[in-house]
């Protein structure tokens, strides 16, 4: 009786380790899509919607992540033109004509880039769109270019981040990373 106990186990775990080695070898020949790993800078989007719930503005732009590294002044070099997030540089859609700093600036999509420094930014909106980094950024393409101070976070951010707060008849874009902050205002044009 023993012998036919073992027999029946052996066979019956034969069958089994040929139905796992079956499905090992059909994970191993998939031929599905191939979707790549989660990007280390992920690609994020921020919208500012109107009182009718339109949009008004859309950023996209990637998320680059601290890591225990020194963010402003080191990989982010002051006082160089930077694509304002990691891989592709980041880009602003106006759906109405907005001002920013007393400028009209038309609807349309600008890349946004950014001139970092200790105590403020220089913010730039640029017709150039669809580049990668801050690689093909010329200046005479500028649409319009602001200073705005430095501002201390409460807490550190560990991946770069950006929303939009309502102000009177526009929003503030704000940007931040590490222990830093910067906020640009945006208003709807007249």
């Amino acid at each position: 009786m023993k012998r036919i106990i073992i027999v029946a186990a052996l066979v019956f775990a034969g069958f089994g380790n040929q139905n796992i080695q079956a499905q090992d070898q059909e994970q191993s020949n998939n031929q599905g899509p191939n979707f790549s790993k989660l990007d280390v800078s992920p690609m994020d989007v921020v919208l500012f919607r109107g009182e009718n719930n339109e949009p008004l503005a859309r950023v996209l732009y990637s998320r680059p992540q601290t890591r225990d590294r020194e963010i402003f002044g080191k990989l982010v070099p002051y006082g160089e033109v930077w694509r304002t997030g990691a891989n592709e540089a980041t880009e602003i859609t106006l759906y109405d004509d907005m001002t920013v700093s007393g400028k009209t600036i038309k609807k349309g999509t600008y890349t946004l880039y950014t001139i970092p420094q200790e105590n403020e930014w220089t913010i730039i909106l640029n017709n150039s769109t669809n580049v990668w980094g801050a690689y093909d950024y010329h200046v005479e393409q500028d649409v319009a270019r602001i200073t705005v101070p430095v501002r201390k976070s409460p807490t550190s951010v560990e991946a770069l981040s950006m929303a939009f707060e309502p102000i009177e008849n526009g929003a503030k874009l704000q940007i931040g990373w590490d222990d830093h902050y910067v906020e640009v205002p945006f208003k709807e044009a007249n």
